[in-house]
């Protein structure tokens, strides 16, 4: 007995792992991104009234038909994209089964899918699932940059589709529209299909803007524009995420999530609704907040030896640890923090495909409250003392 051939090389979820050690050693968990406050009251008590109402049967396989119809209204009202709700929108259990449904909807065996790295762990699995073969694009350290001439390099005849995630995690990088434009060029030469992962849109630094990729010249028809619910209101656990894609596209994305999932949790997109409702003074809130966060995180790296480039967007930081250890690798040196520190991060390695990449970096997740990164500061004076007590 064996397991499928397209398992060979996966292994489960490092951040899920690492989130496990967390809880097995008291430690901080910095490494899995999810919110420890708590979401907006009003969805709380929308999710209650449903719940009350006994919203808890299946819903249309693509979601509510007030949820489509928010979910509509506000890449609208943002970005100036149309999408019929009754056509173009599915709602799916998180971004990680939109990816999913994305991939195996557009991608035949062997085609080529371009995967931007450091990159979120469900990419290169939803390519494998889909028999394609990924290819993959580097992002230059310590700015992160998308260098146009290494993506065209991956581009080709085989080419059916690319991953790309703004604001961008795990390193928090917001990609210029410049870089957008390189990205559409390409898309539009080779026929690729654009799979976008925004789920971070609304959290973004100093300023910036977001840019969907479907909003560019030619791009609308041939990009399948992904968000999700979960972080930008601090409910992860409710597994919201949803696809918007053309018309050519839309009827295989359904048809995969028809199979995959049947629905969302049908009370939690009652609550849906109530969250695309709240006003911007709520975004603009949570913008203010992350803003915080990032600044105390930053404080806590310069204090304690790491390098780190500000994240322009999102909630995670990828800092460099070799001016601490040189003998440790991200493995060792992230396991280390969880047991001995008590504080889990990510090993940088986990978010890269190319092997060597990423030894010498963490990734960080700040999406806390003040007084948990004011413990990880305290935690940290610890990191010193354990280095040097390790053996040679």
């Amino acid at each position: 007995m064996r397991a499928a051939a397209r398992l060979d090389g996966l292994r489960p979820s490092v951040i899920r792992e690492m989130t496990r050690l967390a809880l097995g050693n008291q430690a901080v968990n910095l490494a899995q991104g999810f919110p420890d406050f708590p979401p907006p009251p009003e969805i709380i008590a929308a999710a209650h009234a449903a719940l009350d109402r006994g919203d808890n049967q299946y819903t249309v396989t693509w979601g509510i038909p007030p949820l489509r119809a928010a979910i509509a209204r506000t890449m609208q009202e943002l970005y100036g994209l149309r999408f019929d709700p009754d056509r173009h929108v599915v709602v799916t259990c998180g971004v990680t089964e939109a990816i999913c449904a994305a991939i195996l909807a557009v991608v035949d065996p062997g085609d080529e899918v371009v995967i931007v790295e450091p990159f979120h762990e469900n990419y290169l699995p939803a390519v494998r699932f889909a028999a394609g073969r990924e290819v993959y694009v580097t992002l230059e350290a310590p700015r992160w940059e998308l260098d146009p001439d290494h993506l065209r390099r991956a581009f080709s005849k085989r080419t059916r589709a690319i991953i790309l995630n703004t604001p961008h995690n795990p390193t928090g990088r917001v990609f210029g529209r410049a870089e957008l434009e390189g990205v559409a060029r390409l898309c539009r030469e080779f026929d690729a299909v654009a799979i976008t992962d925004e789920i971070y849109d609304r959290i973004v630094h100093d300023g910036r803007e977001h840019v969907p990729l479907a909003t560019l010249d030619g791009m609308a028809e041939r990009t399948i524009t992904i968000g999700g619910l979960g972080k930008t209101f601090a409910v992860t656990g409710w597994r919201l995420g949803y696809a918007c894609a053309p018309e050519r596209l839309s009827p295989a994305l359904r048809t995969v999530h028809d199979f995959l999932t049947i629905c969302a949790p049908a009370p939690l997109q009652h609550a849906a609704v109530a969250a695309l409702g709240l006003p911007e003074s709520y975004y603009e809130r949570t913008r203010a907040d992350y803003a915080l966060r990032r600044a105390r995180m930053m404080a806590i790296f310069e204090r304690h030896g790491f390098r780190a480039q500000p994240p322009e967007g999102a909630y995670y930081a990828m800092t460099d640890f070799s001016g601490l250890d040189t003998r440790c690798d991200d493995h060792v040196f992230a396991r280390l923090l969880t047991t001995e520190v008590g504080v889990a991060v990510v090993p940088g390695s986990s978010f890269y495909g190319t092997p060597g990449l990423g030894r010498s970096i963490v990734r960080w997740a700040f999406a806390k409250r003040i007084e948990t990164l004011d413990e990880v500061d305290r935690r940290l004076e610890r990191l010193p003392q354990i280095l040097a007590a390790r053996p040679a």
